[in-house]
Parts: structure tokens; sequence; C-alpha cells
């Protein structure tokens, strides 16, 4: 057998290897030789490591740099971070600073800084820079207009190769945008894409129209931030144009953008399924203020708590049939812990498929149809397991006269089993519920979804109980 291998993987020892060698040449003094390898190291080794440093020492290595390095690090900042160092930055520099960010993340930056701060940097942005910032700063984060870039560039379909490569290197899109050349008209309305390759390989003379992809993927420019993203993974674009109303090109989405969303959305659905309250300023985890993470949990917490007060009164209800039957107590933890697991398995499947567009809301029956059958098989393996343990490892002497533990463990085997369905049930159904009613499936929340089931089992327990040992 082949031992595994656990040692590290190459981008993880490359990255180890230039955070040390930055470190070393920080505490060796060698600023020359730092600002060297801050040019030719990836960016975002750049970003971590000046991240740990203060901000007299960040400032102080940017400023050693060229605009376009300046920017590009910037860019891959944190938002707090980059909040900071722009607040400890005379407003020109920043203007300057600004001008060569990424113009996705120079507009959230932007959106970020108060009404005064924004007033006091515009002056001093280039035209170009500050019509850029207002337009991409008027579109909600939550949509394609809101994570676009405006680094792309543009051909017309009547040019010539030559002239459509020396226009692109007019529009100078950064290396990271550059996998596709848009063809607009000279209304800015879109007529298809060529890729950096068909300019490069066709013969100068030959005319853009002769290899221009009329068929395109496209999102429109208020169309939700995660459905973009979906269109981006599934067609395996490196970016996808966004269009107005009119058809006309306003800026791109890249595949970088696509992935920050899916993690956000990703984020997001398992914080609401956890019954945690997602805000707008969630920012890291050591960061955020203990207060912060209290606010998004306090909610559900609070809530769930106050419903399982009905546990309560269904136990207190059944309280002669405990006394009666003192090994019913035993096997209630286990009862809710099946139905919780089960109701979150059903429930965690479900909003999955439903996020993939895997189903839709009017495959309601048939989900619902294959989760009785899927908690049906699941039923009798709990069910069995139930009944060997009650019937073989419990003490009799637990047991009123004339009732035997094979009895008891059919009982509460029984009560199991319809318990594993009806959680299933309620797993599978709640989201889909919400999704019919227009809402996120993500806010039935894993621990909603306990509650509700502890709730329902305790009903089935005791009712099963009653009617099965004949108890008045």
């Amino acid at each position: 057998m082949k031992p595994e291998d656990n040692s590290p993987q190459p981008e993880e020892v490359n990255e180890a290897l230039n955070q040390d060698l930055l470190q070393d040449l920080s505490e060796q003094g060698k600023t020359k030789e730092l600002v060297e390898m801050f040019e030719e190291l990836p960016t975002m080794d750049v970003a971590e490591f000046l991240s740990e440093k203060p901000l007299n020492e960040i400032l102080a290595h940017l400023r050693k740099l060229d605009l376009d390095d300046q920017g590009r690090i910037f860019s891959d900042f944190a938002h707090d971070l980059q909040l900071e160092i722009f607040r400890n930055m005379e407003r020109r520099e920043c203007a300057h600073l600004m001008g060569h960010m990424f113009s996705d993340i120079r507009a959230d930056l932007y959106q970020e800084l108060t009404k005064d701060e924004q007033i006091e940097l515009l002056p001093y942005l280039d035209r170009k820079v500050r019509e850029d910032v207002i337009i991409l700063s008027a579109y909600p984060p939550e949509c394609a207009g809101g994570i676009m870039t405006t680094d792309f560039a543009t051909i017309f379909a009547d040019m010539s190769a030559a002239e459509a490569m020396a226009k692109v290197r007019k529009d100078a899109p950064s290396k990271d945008m550059i996998f596709y050349i848009y063809v607009v008209d000279h209304s800015m309305v879109m007529k298809g894409f060529v890729t950096l390759k068909d300019l490069v390989m066709s013969e100068p003379q030959t005319k853009v129209i002769e290899m221009l992809s009329e068929f395109f993927v496209y999102a429109e420019v208020n169309e939700d931030r995660e459905s973009v993203a979906q269109k981006i993974e599934k067609y395996d674009l490196a970016a996808v144009p966004v269009l107005n109303s009119l058809n006309q090109l306003v800026g791109v989405v890249s595949h970088e953008a696509a992935i920050d969303i899916i993690q956000k959305e990703n984020t997001q659905d398992l914080e609401m399924f956890m019954g945690i309250m997602p805000t707008a300023n969630d920012g890291n985890y050591m960061t955020t203020s203990s207060f912060h993470h209290f606010k998004k949990r306090v909610v559900w917490l609070v809530s769930l708590a106050a419903i399982g007060i009905i546990s309560g009164m269904i136990i207190n209800e059944y309280q002669g049939v405990l006394e009666h039957f003192i090994i019913l107590a035993m096997y209630m933890p286990m009862m809710a812990a099946t139905g919780g697991n089960t109701g979150s398995q059903a429930a965690t499947v479900v909003i999955r498929a439903l996020s993939l567009g895997e189903i839709e809301d009017k495959d309601w029956y048939l989900i619902i149809f294959k989760e009785m059958k899927i908690s049906f098989m699941l039923s009798i393996c709990v069910a069995f397991l139930t009944y060997l343990k009650i019937a073989f490892l419990s003490f009799s002497s637990l047991l009123p006269k004339g009732f035997t533990m094979s009895y008891i463990g059919v009982t509460i085997a029984i009560a199991i089993a319809i318990q594993v369905i009806t959680s299933a049930l309620i797993g599978a159904g709640l989201p889909l519920l919400v999704r019919r009613l227009g809402g996120d499936p993500a806010v039935v929340a894993s621990p909603a979804i306990t509650t509700i089931v502890d709730i329902t089992g305790l009903l089935i327990y005791f009712t099963v109980a009653v009617h099965t040992l004949g108890i008045s």
C-alpha cells in the first residue's frame, strides 16, 4: 500500500517560502531588495506580508513602489485595512493610488467612505476615474452592476486584426481581464467577442468580423450577482460581459469576482442555516467584536428557546406515563437526536439542490415522495437497531409487571421509525415552503428544524406509547 502523502503542496511551499524570504529581507533592513521582491512576487503574498506590519511601515513600503504596483497590492488588502490606510494619507495621494486600483474594488472602497470623505476625494480624482467610480457606486452590491469592472478592451467589427491590436494596447486592460476582446458598434452595443488568441494568430489584414463569435453568454446589469456567478461557473468562463437594457456593454464580471460571490453566498447560507443572522459588515472572525457575534446569534437562539417551552409542556402533560414507565425517559434523548439529525440531513440536501438549480419549486411533490422513500428505508434501519438495543441491552427491572423488554422495544422502535419519516418530511418540506413563499430556503435554520422535530417527536413518542402500552 502506498503511504499517504501529507507533505505540503507546491503552492503552499512557495507561499511559505515567499513569506519567509520577505521577512528575512525586512529584518535585515534590505529595503531595495525587499521592494524588488514586492514587484516580482504574487500580489496576494505581498499583501498578506504587509498586512501584518504596522500602518506606518505599510505606508513607507507602498510609497517606494510605482503607482501601478501600489494599486495592485492595495487592491488585495482587506477593506478594513484599505480604509485605515486611506484615512492616514493625503487626499491627493489617495486619488493617485485609487486611479491605479481595479475598478470594482475601487468602487467598493468608495462606497465604504463617509459622504464627507467622498466629497473631499472627488476633486482629486481624474475625470475618467471619477466618472467610473460614480457610475459603479450607483449599482446595488447584490446585482451584476455592483460587482462588475470597467477594466476591459473593446474593438469594432470593421477593424483589421492589426488595428484591433492597436486599440487593445490603447485601452490597456489588465492582464487579468484580457481573455476576451469585446466587439461593439460605435454606440457600445455588443456584437460579439474575439479572443486574444484569435487576434494574435490572425493575419494583420484579417477583419475582426471574420473571426467574430456572435453567440455569447452575458449578464444583465440588474441581474442578481449569484445568478451571474452561476453562469460563469456553468459555462466555465473567464469573464462574462454585463449589458444594459439597450444591449450596450457597461462592464465585465471576472471569474475571480464569481469565486468571491460563491464563497460569500455559501458562507451566508451556512450561517443562516445554523441560525446565525448574516450582516452587511461581516468580517474576519478574529477581528469581529464579540458583541457583533452575539447580535448575530442571539435572535434565533432566544426565539427557539422560547418555542422550546412547548417541549416542556408536552413532557409535563405526560408526566404520569414517565412515572409509570421510567424506561421511556431513557430513550427520549435518542428520539430527539435521531429526529434532529434526520431533519437537518433532508434540509441540507434540498437546500443545496435548490441553490444549484437541480430542482425547482414545481417538483415539490416529487421531492417529498423521494424523501418519503428514503426516510422509510432509514426508519427500518434505525428502528431495528433501537429494538435490538432495548430488547437485549436494557434492564428489565425498569419495567412494570406484565411488560417485557421486547414489547417495549417494539413500541419505542415504532415511535422512532415514525419520527424519522416525519422529520425527513419536515426537513425537506420547510425549505420548499419558504421558497414557494418567495423567501430564501436557507432561513429555515437547522436549529429551527431541530426544535420543530423535537416537539413533533415528543408528541409521536408519547402518543405511540399511550396506545401500544394501553396507558390511560
